[in-house]
C-alpha cells in the first residue's frame, strides 16, 4: 500500500521532470530565439520573459532531480513496526476541541489535509512522528498549540 503512495509520487515527479527537461531543451530555446530577433533585447517584454521562465524550469528541474534522489533512498523495511512513522494512519483525540480524527502520514507531494493525508514534514507530522497508541502529543501550529492523544496506531507494516 505505502509503496503505490511512493511510487505514484515518485511517476508523477517524474513525468514532470520530463516534461521540463523537454521544455528547458527544446521550447525555451526556441521561444528565446524567436524573442531574439524581434530586436532590441533591453527592451523585449518576450526575450525577458523568457529568460525569467528559463531561470524557473531549471530551477524546478534540480529540485525534482534532489527530492527523486532523496525518495530512491528510502527504505520500507528500515520503517518502525512500533511506532508512527511514514505511511502510519491514527486516530487522534483532540483534547482542546474534544473531537476524534485520522490521519495517514505521508510526503509532501502526496499531502492533502482535506483527506487526513498529513505531510511528515508538516508540524502535526513532525510532532506525531515516534508517537505510539496513548501518547499525547502537543504540536505548535501557526494558530498555537494544540494538544492530542493518539487513540489507535496502524503502521505501515499492519496495513500490508
Amino acid at each position: 500500500m505505502a509503496e503505490n503512495g511512493l511510487e505514484k509520487t515518485r511517476k508523477n515527479l517524474e513525468e514532470e521532470l520530463k516534461k521540463l527537461e523537454y521544455e528547458l531543451s527544446v521550447d525555451l530555446p526556441k521561444e528565446i530565439d524567436r524573442a531574439r530577433q524581434l530586436g532590441d533585447l533591453s527592451e523585449n517584454a518576450e526575450y525577458q520573459m523568457a529568460l525569467q521562465r528559463q531561470t524557473f524550469v531549471k530551477a524546478r528541474v534540480k529540485q525534482l532531480r534532489e527530492r527523486l534522489s532523496a525518495l530512491s533512498t528510502v527504505n520500507l523495511s528500515s520503517i518502525p513496526k512500533d511506532k508512527a512513522a511514514y505511511g502510519s494512519i491514527l486516530k487522534i483525540y483532540d483534547l482542546d476541541k474534544d473531537e476524534e480524527f485520522e490521519v495517514k502520514l505521508v510526503t509532501h507531494e502526496e499531502a492533502d489535509v482535506s483527506k487526513g493525508l498529513y505531510s511528515v514534514q508538516s508540524p502535526i507530522g513532525k510532532s506525531l512522528l515516534g508517537s505510539r497508541e496513548g501518547d499525547e502529543v502537543t504540536v505548535q501550529t501557526p494558530s498555537g498549540q494544540r494538544h492530542f492523544e493518539v487513540v489507535s496506531l496502524k503502521t505501515l507494516h499492519d496495513q500490508e
